[in-house]
């Protein structure tokens, strides 16, 4: 699978946005977010991750619509926005906004993202609550649909934390319930509210058809990773 990999100034660090191939069709403090490139050219439709250094967006261009999956720290819209211009795309067409879970390293960047966007804002039922939001959140839970993509609850990172698996491609995000910073593993124990619950979650992540994982920390796999998460899930008790 072709990857191709766009690199722009990002202040103090460097912010990558990684187009994966259309066939796919609180520990750390991150390094702030810089402006927006001045230009960008256009790609294709499909997912796309916005490298925001130690935590991931991820957007999904269909048409002309865009979805994004978490938001990263307070002060990532500008990152956001550069990815958006790499994409071909811009805040006038994200529709739908969804987090994966409550943690401000996710859901931080929701204030500096809502002033720009017109959208349908989604979290899980039981992390709502702790979700600062000005714009009403709309809670999902396991088996909902937005955009044409699945909510899968995975909760134990949180106990609302849902991923997003896109079936027609076989793409997961999975926020912090697998991580890849040092192979494939589930929600990190020192941040994990139950740990029963985040090990019955792997469990039935693996149950899916996957094809790539997008984790909210470390990089995608994308080659072989239904093998790895099947490995993962029977290690994990």
């Amino acid at each position: 699978m072709k990857r191709r990999r766009l690199l722009f100034s990002a202040g103090a660090g460097v912010l990558g946005v990684t187009v994966l191939s259309a066939c796919s069709t609180e520990a750390e403090t991150p390094a702030a977010p810089g402006p927006p490139a001045t230009s960008a050219s256009a790609e294709k439709p499909g997912w796309q991750r916005v490298n925001l250094n130690f935590v991931s967006a991820y957007l999904l261009v269909r048409g002309s619509e865009v979805a994004v999956v978490d938001l990263g720290t307070a002060g990532s819209e500008g990152a956001i926005e550069q990815g958006l211009k790499a994409t071909g795309s811009g805040w006038d067409q994200v529709r739908h906004v969804i987090l994966t879970h409550k943690h401000p390293d996710h859901a931080g960047g929701l204030g500096g993202v809502q002033p720009h966007v017109k959208a349908t804002w989604y979290a899980g039922q039981a992390d709502v609550a702790g979700i600062q939001s000005a714009t009403a959140l709309t809670p999902v839970k396991d088996g909902d649909e937005v955009f044409g993509l699945r909510i899968i609850g995975t909760p134990g990172h949180t106990a609302g934390h849902v991923s997003v698996f896109d079936p027609g491609t076989g793409v997961l995000v999975a926020g912090d319930a697998l991580r890849t910073t040092d192979g494939l593993a589930g929600s990190d124990p020192q941040y994990t509210a139950d740990q029963a619950q985040a090990a019955a979650s792997v469990k039935k992540l693996a149950g899916l058809d996957v094809k790539q994982i997008l984790p909210g920390h470390g990089d995608p796999l994308t080659a072989g990773a239904a093998d790895a998460l099947r490995k993962l899930a029977a290690s994990v008790q």
